[in-house]
């Protein structure tokens, strides 16, 4: 699993090996390399790294929010270097807890943000799953 410190090109993997493994056949992130370092997640999903899923979508979005800090980590970023980011949450969910979440880990970073509520993600188990973009 490459890091940012180990590019193979401008585009590199990142993967850290401090959380679960991605679910399918896709990088958690990866990290462009130009003028600005500029990074792409893909959806983080609620999968603690022993493979487990927590109920509730408080827990599943602290979960998400943890992957996500192991992800920006592992590329050398920040949550201030946060650009933007895309919000999944299933229907019928309080969209409080999701949102007390990312502005609790955000500290008042404002990034671009899209909220998206849809009838089910790719596991029934998964209540929400968030992608962002950080540029440093």
């Amino acid at each position: 699993m490459p890091c940012a410190g180990h590019h193979r090109g401008v585009n590199t993997p990142v993967s850290p090996s401090t959380i679960a493994p991605p679910a399918a056949n896709y990088s958690h992130a990866v990290l462009a390399v130009g003028p600005e370092r500029l990074l792409h997640t893909s959806g983080v999903v609620p999968i603690d790294p022993d493979g487990s899923v927590p109920e509730g979508l408080a827990q599943q979005a602290e979960v998400v929010w943890q992957n996500l800090g192991a992800i920006l980590s592992e590329a050398g970023m920040a949550t201030t270097d946060v650009v933007s980011m895309t919000t999944y949450v299933v229907q019928g969910q309080e969209l409080g807890p999701v949102m007390a979440v990312r502005d609790r880990v955000m500290a008042g970073h404002r990034a671009a943000s899209t909220l998206v509520v849809l009838p089910a993600l790719a596991r029934p188990e998964w209540l929400v799953e968030i992608a962002l973009v950080a540029a440093r």
